[in-house]
């Protein structure tokens, strides 16, 4: 045990003290990058939140991304600045990570509450993961893509939120099973401070995991990454739109009628 101790938390491991030190620094991260989206960001505004929320998830980590790739370095460069591949790839993956993240912190929050066994939090986590990823954070924000229709934007959206939210989970499901049932068994708590920091840890995993599809995914259209509402409306991206930018997706696309 440390010297330390909190009101509430009382006597602190020293995990525990590291922990306090990295949410600290993630609530400073999540302010600054809220406060540059929604002032000075011209991205769409469900990247906005998927920012701050994996920013909420990932701390420091999701700031050092949010910079590199998203942060408009200078006013109207910002249609430049997130054109590469790999920037843009990088959005594909935050934005799923949004949906499924949250959805998968909900889940284990409560199965962890009620007690449930692992196998079983398992697959509850999957299914509202899934569940998040597709009908809120993929679908409700694609639908003016597809001409105002959900129906048409859950249908269009089912197969890369499933290849995605698959290699999410294949990061995030070994890093829980590690960190939450190894030698310290507070992490299976969510009361405790080691429980929220193995899910931090499980989630910039699972980002990593989930981001080489997602390369893929942009490359021949089927997923987007980032844009601005300068270039693209609030309505977001267009299939048309993904088809000029990268070629690999739009010779996808002409396949059919060409053979």
């Amino acid at each position: 045990m440390s010297p330390f101790a909190l009101p509430i938390l009382g006597p602190l491991a020293w995990i525990d003290v590291v922990l306090v030190g990295w949410f600290a620094l993630t609530l400073l991260s999540a302010a600054y990058v809220a406060w540059d989206c929604f002032t000075n960001n011209p991205e769409l505004a469900v990247m906005k939140w998927g920012w701050v929320l994996v920013t909420l998830y990932m701390g420091p980590l999701a700031f050092i991304l949010y910079v590199l790739a998203c942060k408009e370095a200078a006013p109207g460069t910002h249609e430049e600045f997130v054109r590469p591949l790999w920037k843009q790839a990088l959005g594909s993956t935050i934005h799923c990570l949004a949906g499924d993240a949250t959805g998968i912190i909900v889940a284990a929050t409560a199965t962890a509450l009620l007690g449930l066994p692992m196998w079983l939090d398992f697959i509850v986590e999957y299914v509202v993961g899934f569940a998040f990823g597709l009908f809120l954070f993929q679908a409700l924000f694609m639908k003016d893509m597809m001409g105002g229709s959900y129906t048409k934007a859950l249908r269009h959206s089912f197969l890369p939120e499933w290849l995605s939210m698959n290699m999410v989970m294949a990061g995030m499901y070994p890093a829980m099973v590690l960190l939450m049932m190894g030698r310290d068994m507070r992490a299976m708590e969510p009361t405790e401070l080691a429980f929220w920091g193995s899910m931090s840890a499980a989630v910039a995993i699972g980002a990593a995991t989930a981001y080489p599809v997602n390369v893929w995914l942009v490359k021949v259209g089927l997923k987007h990454g980032m844009g601005t509402v300068r270039a693209l409306g609030k309505g977001g991206h267009s299939r048309d739109l993904e088809r000029q930018r990268w070629p690999t997706a739009a010779s996808m696309s002409q396949a059919p009628h060409t053979a």
